[in-house]
């Protein structure tokens, strides 16, 4: 059986299945239908899979010609989960969000796993792809898989590999993205690295599931512990009258011992506002208080907040007070040139000022209309970036630097520009560093 199993997936002869078709599974799932893998993709959301079954994409940074792979292929898009038990592979790319209290939601994980559980059988892999704490797949996944039956090692695999997607990064995709990979054991490392092989250059295997969750964890706070510490510099610089950017610049040109990280608005995206949370809940099962890394998350957490109070302040200058300011936020989506919207410290800045009494709107040229989100919702759409538009405003925050805005335009219509992206690096009196 594991013979077997390896032979399909180093044959391109095994048929894949990915659960939840979002910012990560579909991209796995083009990458598998280039290959020449037999695709079949499921998800609750039963709109995904009608765009799907039509060519169409519903993810900016991925359009209509980089589906035909998966057209040509005769991949599969449904909502029935019985599909999964023609399946060699089940790889679940679902969401693991934060619960109200910061502790991990295994909502969709376990939901995932209920529905699957009828269509497992012997010669199967399974690999959670979601990022999560150390010891979710054999805390979690491991026991569920064993009580329907199955014997994990022997005739059903278990591997952990977490995504490692960038949503609009151009430099890398997911080919040449590395891939970690832990199995519950040695055989089920060998059928995880034999599956990943085929569709990626570079398969790295760790010695268990726990060290791929864990690397997937310190990927990420080691970004938020950086961009944390980057924004407490700026407040201090602001304080003192330097640009914290032009700082950047300077230590930047330092050959060695030196990484670049900027400040912002805030922390966003699916990864770096929630991982280290994960890790800080699971700290706490061993007595332990991750005191650097929360300190972080606080410091990051608090910037929406920060850009606010600058605001007020360039407003009050201007004998404008907040309570009726017309206030337009430019570039909502939670980083450059994508429409991704989880977690986005634009939409934070939105509830504040709309808590505030302030008069709000946005323009972004990803997101034509504010979406369906499941803690912020705004009855908005994007509003056009021209001249008469922009001088409307009593002041414009510069959220998210998106390639496509004018910013040009933006400095000369602007009454009031709070900076949050250091994009404008000139000394002018309504250009205000946040």
């Amino acid at each position: 059986m594991l013979d077997e199993l390896i032979r399909k997936f180093e044959g391109n002869a095994a048929t894949i299945g990915i659960i939840g078709l979002g910012y990560v599974g579909l991209p796995l799932a083009i990458r598998f239908a280039e290959c020449g893998y037999a695709v079949v993709g499921l998800d609750v959301d039963a709109s995904k899979v009608e765009n799907l079954r039509h060519g169409k994409s519903y993810i900016k940074h991925i359009d209509a010609d980089q589906l035909y792979a998966l057209s040509i292929s005769g991949a599969e898009f449904s909502t029935d989960f019985a599909l999964a038990a023609k399946c060699d592979a089940l790889i679940i790319c679902v969401p693991t969000p934060l619960g109200k209290y910061r502790d991990p939601d295994l909502t969709y994980v376990m939901g995932t796993l209920e529905v699957l559980k009828p269509y497992l059988r012997p010669g199967q892999l399974m690999v959670l792809e979601s990022t999560t704490y150390p010891g979710t797949t054999t805390e979690v996944l491991l026991p569920n898989v064993e009580a329907v039956g199955l014997s994990v090692g022997k005739d059903f695999y278990l591997v952990y590999s977490p995504e490692r997607e960038d949503p609009g990064n151009t430099s890398h995709n997911t080919r040449t993205i590395p891939k970690i990979v832990g199995g519950v054991s040695d055989k089920c490392k060998l059928v995880g690295c034999a599956l990943y092989s085929g569709v990626i250059d570079t398969v790295v295997p760790v010695s268990s599931p726990a060290v791929a969750e864990m690397t997937k964890l310190l990927e990420n706070i080691h970004r938020a512990v950086n961009i944390g510490l980057v924004n407490e510099m700026k407040v201090v610089s602001d304080r003192m009258g330097i640009d914290i950017f032009e700082v950047i610049d300077a230590a930047a040109t330092k050959p060695f011992g030196f990484t670049p990280y900027y400040p912002g608005p805030g922390l966003g995206g699916h990864c770096i506002p929630i991982d280290p949370f994960y890790l800080t809940w699971k700290a706490r099962e061993f007595g332990l208080h991750t005191r650097f890394i929360e300190l972080a998350g606080e410091i990051n957490q608090a910037m929406p907040a920060y850009v606010v109070t600058k605001l007020m302040d360039a407003l009050n200058e201007r004998g404008i007070p907040l309570k009726g300011a017309k206030v337009m936020v430019i570039g909502i989506a939670y980083k450059p040139n994508v429409d991704d919207m989880r977690e986005s410290p634009a939409v934070e800045l939105m509830e504040i000022l709309s808590s505030k009494g302030a008069e709000i709107a946005y323009s972004d040229p990803h997101v034509p209309s504010f979406p369906a989100m499941r803690k912020h919702h705004f009855k908005l759409s994007s509003l056009a970036i021209d001249e008469d538009t922009v001088a409307a405003f009593d002041a414009v925050i510069l959220a998210t630097d998106h390639d496509a805005l004018d910013y040009e335009l933006i400095a000369k219509s602007a009454r009031l520009i709070i900076d949050t992206r250091g994009r404008y690096r000139s000394s002018v009196e309504k250009i205000v560093k946040a």
